[in-house]
């Protein structure tokens, strides 16, 4: 059974297992401190065209997140995203761990809005309740749409006047930017938050994530941070070496825009066979809304997520698409929802 479930089923693309392999004998030094890590790291700044930027290499996004959000708040300071947020729903309270409210926002994209923002900003008003200091947003969203240039300045903007950190969570940000609705580049994101992490995860590494510090206030002992958290990792080499292959010759970008457009086609193909989508995507996640016995006879076959049902019922159904999938898996799924429907 093939499966649609996610963009990290299968293992790493090769020449990151290459490079992998090439550099095992090589002995280096730790903790993120060896050869491989700091050209990734200097490569990596002239990718997003800025040398004062600070990159971390972390395991994991989850792990990411906590350690970056705890490290910039203080105890009593607290965190809006949107409802379907990754660190509200899935991150098992991983921010509250660490002492700091997730307060949710309703959102029916996916995506936060200035005025929502500053009407949680007005009702968290006096120290009887946390204090909002930083906004979290994913690009792309959960739900697999985009914010526009546009709409990230204005949430900067907003930001800066609300004295509010805007941090970003790119787990999948390379289908953002490969995205042909997109019209952000890597440097815009060092320029338009205080903070973003670049994902490897699901999108062709072993694992890791580059999280990104742009704001020099939030740089200062954010090792100790890591270290603290358990994401100081005495091999970083492992990290360093796929940063750098990922981000050599453009590789990083390569992988985004075939899994997205493995997702377009399955979009159309599926729109085609007379389905409609929950949410129109221009990434690699896509949000099928078909009938029972369609989803069931699927089922069968491949292997996806249950979604959320429409307001009158409908079952949705979430496919994602990767770095690796074959088209010839699109052609069958597209050729499936005919047979079962």
């Amino acid at each position: 059974m093939y499966s649609f479930k996610n963009d990290y089923s299968d293992g790493a693309h090769p020449a990151i297992l290459k490079a992998l392999a090439e550099s095992n004998d090589v002995q280096t030094e730790g903790y993120g401190e060896d050869r491989f890590s700091l050209e990734a790291t200097n490569l990596l700044k002239r990718k997003i065209g800025r040398k004062d930027v600070d990159v971390h290499f972390i395991t994991g996004g989850t792990l990411t997140n906590q350690v970056a959000i705890s490290a910039f708040l203080k105890p009593h300071e607290a965190v809006i995203s949107a409802k379907s947020g990754h660190i509200y729903v899935h991150e098992t309270g991983a921010i509250e761990t660490t002492g700091h409210k997730v307060i949710p926002v309703e959102s029916s994209d996916g995506k936060l809005y200035p005025k929502q923002i500053v009407d949680v900003v007005t009702e968290h008003h006096f120290e009887h309740m946390v204090k909002p200091r930083l906004v979290y947003i994913s690009q792309p969203t959960e739900t697999g749409t985009l914010y526009s240039r546009t709409e990230l300045e204005e949430l900067w903007k907003l930001c800066g006047k609300l004295n509010l950190l805007l941090y970003i969570d790119g787990a999948r940000l390379a289908s953002a930017i490969a995205s042909r609705k997109s019209d952000t580049t890597l440097p815009d994101y060092a320029n338009l938050c205080d903070s973003f992490y670049i994902g490897g995860t699901k999108n062709g590494a072993l694992f890791g994530e580059a999280l990104v510090i742009c704001n020099d206030h939030l740089k200062k002992d954010f090792r100790y941070h890591l270290k603290q958290k358990g994401a100081l990792s005495a091999k970083g080499r492992v990290l360093g070496i796929q940063f750098l292959t990922l981000f050599t010759d453009d590789l990083y970008l390569k992988l985004a825009a075939h899994s997205n457009k493995m997702a377009e086609k399955l979009q159309s193909g599926i729109e085609s066979a007379g389905f409609k989508m929950l949410f129109h995507s221009y990434t690699n996640q896509i949000f099928p809304i078909m009938p029972e016995e369609v989803i069931a006879g699927l089922e069968k076959k491949y292997l996806f997520y249950r979604w959320e049902k429409t307001a009158d019922g409908s079952p949705t159904i979430r496919l994602v698409c990767s770095w690796s999938t074959e088209e010839k898996y699109i052609d069958d799924f597209i050729k499936s929802c005919s047979e079962f429907s």
